[in-house]
């Protein structure tokens, strides 16, 4: 059974869980449950013994080096973890320590090293957080049991923890530094200051305004926007999103998964007391995770390697996630209880999600996509958000193109695991890329987007996104765009223009090899012998469950063997091993040659597909490519009668003999149609510009909305339309029209 679960089981067990109206034994009901918390993880009696047997007179142990305090370094977050480990062992009734002598021996000998020492980190984090967390679940566990000439030292250091320390900014870091002093005030019996720090904790689920809007949408009009630290804009963004800094970086699975649980945690805590959260908190906090955590992940289970950043240089990074944040959520609230109830279902049983969703993060320019059998997502950047976390503590060392319209592809949620060591960094699967001899310095990965036109159109089941490309690293641009549909999506490029004497290359997929490659060529299939090849006249590739569709017989470059590399190649953190790697990797990309002017390329991705279903080649004949233009990109699936178009500025499409599409402006056009009739029309503004969007189609449309208008044209056969786009915090997100 899930350790969370478990938790709240053992609360209603113990009577822990019971209601209460302002009892004054509310304060020592949410302590005894913190407590039982911190005793639920096993004790390994032999790892006990280990260090009791290894620590020094000095309080010290051999293993751990005291001099490195470098952000790279600091092991000293061993020391004070084995503190915990000592201290839940000696306070543990089944473990054959529990108060033993020579167990609170160390503890003291440990303590009295670090406040006599008072060890401080470069990355700050430690000082205000990791080391403060550990000193007061040591004071919680067996603080009671220490001299007190001890505890009263460490208070200090416990206390750089506090709701108004410099680390305390909104966001995930703050509600961490809030939950350590709320409870060293269960430690220390202090009802008022805890009261006071449970209001901020409770206060801090809201939405925030996107930082860009400060400053006029666009950080051209203020340099120094980013860096500026009282700024704001830090938290859950206005379409669930997650930013922890003010670079506009999609921080969602990092410190968003973090900043998450910490309310869930204090919900479980003070669930059924006078602190128990109001409802509408629950609720927006549930929202969050639904559609903002959860539709970030692989089918709600797995972290979808576009939104990850600087972790992906740690192994065990792309773990599934496990269901506790769920089923901790459904015991504290009944908001949205099935599609909770499902999660928890994925995470733990393995089913397959009922959910199909398109979902445009507007203010983090991330897009992602699930059906039941498979989920892809595109990652941007624009002149309202940087294109990457900085490499933070030496890790992320080459993540400078991971940016750039990054479009990774999962049927199982594995694909990628752990494949960081070996993996080409100059081919990032959907990206445009100049190669070249090597990445710039790690001190170049971070750079604000150049162009404004980055969005994506969405009715919440399907989609289209278009990223206007422009790299900050290299003289290169292009015209990226993705049409999303059930079975297959569309990717087309064009304008792929480059100055300087390189070649350059669109990647359709980097991933850990699975089986054979298959090729057909000319209608010729092959089993691809492992190496790396060029190959012409390509119809269609499959491999690992994943077709990869050319319209039009492409010249393609396949690679299917083992790499080798090293998790130090990325990170240069203490820890990191510097053994070498060696995986067997697949990786197929369109070569546009040296110095390329005015390319494109079009290819279509079947994910969740057969070999038998390649060679009927459906989607070849569902799909069809419009247009595919510097100005124009569209595509339409016949069979769903779904068109969509990006114009990069105003312009017409025909979509059929019988039907144009005219945009009276830039921005991006979905069309329903059924039996020659449009039912529905979606549109999004990526230039968070327009109030309206004014466009045209050659059919006759009598309906009018409280968000739109029609008027039809006799003499020229078209109805114009103008429909109202959403603005302030949610000037980029999409707007439906039934007809």
């Amino acid at each position: 059974m899930n350790k969370q679960k478990t938790l709240i089981l053992s609360f209603l067990l113990f009577g822990l869980f019971h209601n209460v109206f302002a009892d004054p034994s509310d304060f020592d009901v949410i302590k005894k449950r913190v407590l039982h918390t911190l005793l639920e993880s096993s004790v390994n009696d032999e790892a006990i013994q280990s260090l009791v047997n290894t620590i020094q007179q000095n309080g010290t142990w051999p293993d751990i080096n005291y001099e490195d305090v470098s952000r790279e370094g600091f092991q000293h977050s061993r020391h004070s973890a084995n503190m915990v480990t000592l201290a839940r062992a000696f306070n543990t009734k089944s473990s054959k320590f529990h108060k033993n002598k020579k167990v609170k021996n160390a503890i003291e000998l440990a303590l009295k090293n670090w406040v006599d020492n008072d060890y401080i980190c470069d990355n700050w984090w430690h000082n205000q957080i990791g080391t403060p967390n550990n000193l007061v679940h040591l004071m919680l566990l067996v603080g009671d049991e220490l001299p007190k000439d001890l505890v009263e030292k460490a208070q200090p250091i416990i206390g750089r923890a506090h709701i108004d320390a410099p680390g305390a900014r909104p966001g995930g870091d703050r509600i961490k530094i809030a939950g350590i002093q709320a409870k060293n005030m269960l430690f220390l019996g202090d009802n008022q200051t805890f009261d006071q720090v449970l209001k901020v904790i409770e206060n801090e689920i809201k939405y925030v305004e996107w930082i860009g809007r400060k400053f006029g949408y666009t950080y051209r009009l203020h340099v120094g926007g980013f860096a500026n630290r009282t700024a704001g804009g830090r938290g859950i963004q206005y379409g669930n999103s997650f930013h922890h800094r003010a670079d506009g970086v999609n921080n969602t699975l990092s410190y968003g998964i973090g900043y998450a649980d910490a309310f869930v945690e204090w919900a479980v805590y003070t669930a059924g007391t006078k602190y128990k959260f109001a409802e509408d908190k629950l609720e927006h906090l549930v929202d969050y995770f639904l559609d903002g955590i959860c539709k970030t992940s692989v089918f709600g289970k797995f972290p979808d390697v576009g939104a990850k950043n600087r972790s992906i240089s740690r192994p065990g990074t792309m773990r599934p996630y496990n269901a506790g944040t769920a089923e901790n959520l459904l015991l504290t609230t009944n908001y949205r209880k099935n599609e909770l109830q499902e999660i928890a279902d994925i995470r733990n049983k393995g089913i397959k999600p009922t959910v199909s969703h398109a979902t445009f993060f507007w203010n983090t320019e991330h897009f992602s996509y699930q059906r039941p059998d498979w989920f892809t997502s595109v990652r941007m950047y624009s002149t309202r958000t940087h294109n990457m976390e900085e490499p933070y503590n030496s890790e992320g060392l080459l993540n400078h193109h991971r940016g750039d319209g990054a479009n990774h592809i999962s049927r199982t949620g594995d694909e990628y695991y752990d494949i960081f060591p070996v993996f080409d960094y100059q081919k990032i699967p959907g990206a445009t890329i100049m190669q070249k001899a090597e990445l710039p310095a790690p001190s170049q990965i971070q750079k604000l987007g150049q162009t404004d036109f980055v969005g994506a159109v969405t009715d919440g089941i399907y989609g289209a996104v278009a990223f206007d490309f422009k790299s900050p690293h290299d003289p290169l641009i292009a015209r990226k765009s993705w049409f999303f549909f059930d079975e297959e999506y569309v990717c087309l490029g064009a304008g792929i223009s480059c100055k300087q004497q390189l070649p350059v290359a669109t990647t359709l997929n980097q991933s850990l090899l699975r089986g054979d490659v298959t090729l057909s060529a000319e209608k010729q299939k092959s089993v691809i012998a492992r190496g790396e090849k060029q190959f012409e006249k390509v119809d269609w590739i499959f491999h690992d469950g994943i077709g990869y569709v050319f319209p039009e017989p492409a010249t393609v470059e396949l690679m299917n063997n083992s790499v080798t590399g090293s998790w130090w190649d990325i990170s240069k953190q203490s820890t990191t091993s510097r053994d070498e790697v060696k995986l067997d990797v697949f990786k197929l990309w369109i070569d546009h040659g040296n110095r390329p002017s005015d390319e494109t390329y079009q290819y279509i991705v079947v994910p969740a597909t057969s070999l038998e279903k390649m060679e009927q080649n459906g989607s070849k004949n569902n799909i069809a490519v419009l247009a595919n233009t510097n100005e124009l990109q569209a595509a339409v699936n016949t069979n769903l009668g779904v068109c969509q178009a990006v114009f990069y500025k105003g312009g017409e499409v025909e979509i059929t003999e019988n039907l144009n599409l005219v945009s009276d402006n830039p921005g991006i056009v979905m069309l329903k149609m059924n039996n020659g009739q449009i039912t529905e029309i979606s549109v999004a503004d990526p230039n968070r510009e327009l109030t309206r969007f004014n466009l045209s189609v050659s059919v006759k449309i009598d309906k009018s909305g409280e968000n739109f208008s029609t008027v039809w044209n006799a003499v020229k056969g078209i109805t114009h339309i103008s429909i109202e786009l959403p603005q302030n915090n949610y000037a980029g997100d999409s707007v439906t029209i039934q007809l």
